[in-house]
């Protein structure tokens, strides 16, 4: 049979092959084989054999003829070609394929499907039904986690919902990624040189750089590869987006030690709620008032020193309530039962002043600079300056019941005081009325903290009754924030150098909370101590906090760094940034 009868079979009319293989379709272009038969003319059905004229004539028929033209995939417009898992000729796949991933890879049907609907319902707003949809045909299996969440950030662009386990393949997936990148360049480069004559990931000894090249490039700057996700021939599945935030630098997991590196026996400390008893310098040099004693122990030599004992006195029934270092320097504030408040110079072990004015014990102390505030359970808080020869320069009154807690702002600005009676009063420094009276907490308020982070921002504590956590912005007179613990709170602590905020509580759990601010999420939680945590101080270069308990003992825990928090940007609508 000759060639015409072959070419009719295509719904063609008989031609040269000259012709014929002119008009032969580009690979880009539709096949032609796949039109319909003109009318009259015959086509063979499926599984239906050729004439045997017809075989004949294949043998001398062209290579191009459709005899013996090689079979072709056939792809929709849907084909994207970054979907697929696919090998080039010559390039390492991007990402590892075994079975288990393989199983994971849509079909082009299902990639399709999985888009429109996506599309429709992001459309519509309702992107947890594509996610829910996308998850459940997901395998269950741990390993595939990254994958889902990569597939689920090209689909949906969530990229702040990348977990941990995907960002531990980061440096895996980008310098594959890079690796293959550089390969094709490198063959691109070799077969521009040569001339076209060598194509990409064809002949391996001309398309490899020289021995020679490679030594030379040792030990050289090489500048930035470029992302090949951003090229639309890029074998990586990942987009720009997706690539940019794996290739992010890791944050280093953070490590809190559980248990404290130093354990000391306190004999006698007491287990009272509105007691302060343990300070720590700025010459790190840790006090305690256990009993009718003040002890000193330094931290550099680990040295233990008797500062004074009052049992000594005519009065055997005086102990110690309250201690507090000044803010710079040697001298200790020492409040007692009797309502005296002892100044000592610790460098000497001499006594330097005693201040009356109280007539109940004395279990709140704060320095401001030469300035010294006590609260006492007489209800009133005393302003005393070490610079004059009264006993005390003015009184402040606002409290009802006994005064547990006392604080003054970074600035020295503001004065926070917290009372049995369950109020948090602000006191401006220089006057004798409240600026700011809180009345939301319905328990005892002894923990008070101000921010070193935020100008006029406040923390306190309420006791069994309140269990909570409270921040106040002092400039503006609001609360801002309340937190529940389910526990007694008896001390707060800014960090001096990060965010975070340190919590000690008692009933009914006893436990030490470290938090990150504003979004108050514990960071961990400290267990140890049998009693109520009733003391806490914070060591003078900010990594460790002491705390005591009526169970006899000091704890040091290391629960902050020294990573500088950072700064607020200035801005003019920030009214609290600058002078007015």
């Amino acid at each position: 049979m000759d060639n015409s009868y072959r070419l009719r079979l295509k719904g063609q009319s008989p031609q040269s092959d000259t012709q014929v293989k002119a008009k032969r379709p580009s690979p880009g272009s539709p096949r032609h084989f796949n039109k319909r038969p003109a009318s009259g003319e015959r086509s063979l059905s499926r599984g239906e054999a050729y004439p045997t004229g017809l075989q004949a004539a294949s043998a001398s028929s062209p290579p191009w003829t459709v005899a013996q033209s090689p079979q072709r995939e056939q792809y929709s417009d849907r084909y994207i070609p970054c979907r697929m898992p696919y090998r080039s000729p010559g390039s390492s796949s991007i990402i590892a394929s075994p079975p288990q991933q393989l199983a994971v890879v849509r079909t082009l049907d299902e990639t399709s499907r999985i888009e429109r609907d996506t599309s429709d319902s992001t459309s519509n707003g309702d992107t947890n039904t594509a996610s829910t949809e996308l998850d459940s045909d997901m395998p269950h299996n741990p390993s595939l986690g990254t994958y889902s969440q990569l597939l689920r950030n090209e689909l949906l662009g969530d990229g702040d919902r990348l977990s941990e386990n995907a960002l531990a393949v980061a440096a895996a997936v980008s310098a594959r990624t890079e690796t293959a990148g550089t390969r094709r360049r490198g063959h691109s480069a070799v077969a521009t040189r040569n001339g076209g004559a060598t194509a990409a990931g064809g002949n391996s000894a001309a398309s490899s750089p020289s021995v020679g090249a490679r030594r030379a490039s040792v030990l050289q700057y090489q500048g930035a590869v470029p992302h090949e996700s951003l090229s639309p021939f890029a074998l990586s599945p990942v987009g720009a987006d997706s690539v940019r935030l794996l290739e992010s630098p890791r944050r280093t997991p953070r490590k809190i030690p559980k248990v404290p590196f130093k354990v000391l026996d306190a004999p006698d400390l007491q287990d009272d709620f509105y007691l302060n008893l343990v300070d720590w310098s700025e010459q790190n040099v840790l006090c305690v008032g256990l009993g009718t004693c003040v002890y000193l122990w330094s931290a550099h030599t680990s040295q233990v020193t008797k500062l004074c004992d009052l049992g000594t006195s005519e009065d055997n029934d005086v102990h110690v309530t309250s201690v507090k270092w000044i803010n710079r320097g040697a001298q200790l504030a020492v409040g007692t039962s009797q309502g005296v408040v002892q100044i000592w110079d610790t460098a000497e072990c001499q006594p330097v002043r005693a201040l009356a004015g109280h007539v109940a014990r004395v279990g709140a102390l704060a320095w401001n600079s030469q300035l010294l505030s006590s609260g006492s359970r007489d209800r009133k808080i005393l302003q005393r300056d070490l610079r004059s020869p009264d006993a005390y320069v003015s009184a402040l009154h606002g409290h009802k019941q006994e005064v547990c807690g006392l604080e003054w702002s970074p600035d020295g600005q503001y004065l926070a005081s917290g009372g049995n009676d369950n109020k948090l009063i602000v006191w401006n420094a220089g006057y004798t009325q409240p600026q700011h009276r809180f009345t939301d907490h319905i328990a005892a308020v002894k923990a008070i903290a101000w921010s070193p982070h935020q100008h006029g921002l406040l923390a306190s504590g309420g006791g069994t009754a309140d269990q909570c956590i409270r921040f106040w912005n002092t400039l503006t007179n609001q609360s801002l924030q309340c937190i529940e613990t389910k526990s007694q709170v008896c001390n707060l602590a800014w960090a001096k150098h990060t965010n975070e905020l340190v919590s000690t509580h008692g009933y009914s759990q006893n436990q030490i909370v470290l938090w990150k601010y504003p979004a108050m999420k514990p960071i961990a939680t400290l267990t140890g101590h049998t009693y109520r945590v009733l003391y806490l101080a914070m060591s003078p270069d900010g990594e460790s906090i002491v705390t005591g308990a009526g169970d006899e003992t000091l704890r040091f825990w290391n629960v902050f760094n020294k990573t500088q928090a950072p700064k607020q940007t200035s801005s003019v609508l920030n009214l609290f940034t600058h002078i007015r």
